[in-house]
């Protein structure tokens, strides 16, 4: 019997790319019996609204195309109403500017996407939630503040159309401003809220972030933790050194990182912050976070 998925295009993503890229797609699909029934977003959070609705009318497989936001849009139209029931199932195509969250499966992806949606291969998938002043949010990434938050915000507000160029821009100007504050935290298992100033935090489900940049090297997606990274005060010329470790994983060794798997986290933040969730931008005021075990099926 061939498998049914809905899948959700953001046509938009990748500069237009995930649109000329998906019909080929569909073809290898459905040639090895995969059938899909295909929906198209015109305007952001879109895919959040067709995913609710789908899933009201019990649709349970779904495939994410685009990029990092798509999916983002996709898990928050999931949840949280499937958050008490069987798991749905979530494939991703990343035709758009790229999928970190998968990067933490192979670096292959979009081939490696297809050959997990033929193979029919799923694993189970925790879900982070966001409690803040105004709602809830879900994520499958990460939630970061800080800097790397700052360099998101701006890439997003000032420099969306540049590409790559905008990417580093942000980094260098970020860099030039370089702003460390505190956001107040407490983690499972503190007493007191950490109010130390500090370059991010970052509160991961998985490895990846940005493509390539390893955030996260310990974290493990179906472990019902939150991998909590912290990087103390460092100056801009140590930031500069320890970027390529970003990279690799091994920004966590240096003396003012900190890493630690917990299952809940409180926030005493005093505003709104910006903060850089799936690679959507936002603006929140953060009050706690948990996860949601094994919530999802995700085909990878």
């Amino acid at each position: 019997m061939a498998q049914s998925y809905l899948a959700i295009v953001n046509p938009a993503a990748g500069g237009g790319r995930s649109g000329r890229l998906l019909d080929p797609v569909l073809e290898r699909l459905k040639a090895g019996g995969i059938q899909t029934d295909v929906v198209h977003t015109t305007a952001a959070g879109q895919a959040t609204e067709i995913a609710r609705a789908a899933y009201a009318r019990g649709v349970r497989k779904f495939i994410a195309v685009g990029g990092d936001g798509t999916s983002y849009e996709v898990v928050n139209g999931l949840f949280p109403e499937a958050a008490s029931a069987e798991p749905p199932t979530l494939a991703f195509l990343p035709l758009g500017t790229g999928n970190s969250f998968l990067r933490d499966f192979s670096d292959r992806g979009v081939e490696y996407a297809i050959e997990a949606i033929l193979a029919e291969r799923s694993r189970t998938c925790d879900v982070m939630r966001l409690r803040h002043r105004a709602g809830i949010i879900h994520y499958i990434n990460l939630l970061s503040i800080g800097f790397t938050a700052d360099v998101a915000t701006l890439r997003a507000r000032r420099f969306s159309s540049w590409g790559e160029l905008g990417y580093f821009g942000s980094i260098f100007l970020t860099l030039a401003r370089f702003n460390r504050r505190a956001f107040p935290v407490r983690v499972q298992g503190e007493m007191e809220f950490d109010r130390r100033p500090c370059l991010f935090l970052t509160f991961n489900n998985s490895k990846f972030t940005g493509g390539t940049m390893m955030i996260a090297p310990n974290a493990q997606t179906n472990d019902g933790l939150i991998e909590y990274v912290r990087w103390g005060t460092i100056g801009r010329l140590g930031l500069i050194r320890e970027l390529p470790g970003l990279y690799d994983g091994t920004h966590i060794q240096h003396s003012l990182a900190e890493c630690k798997s917990v299952a809940h986290v409180e926030f005493n933040l005093e505003s709104p912050v910006d903060v850089m969730v799936d690679g959507e931008v936002l603006t929140l005021h953060c009050e706690e976070l948990d996860v949601i075990p094994q919530a999802l099926n995700i085909v990878a």
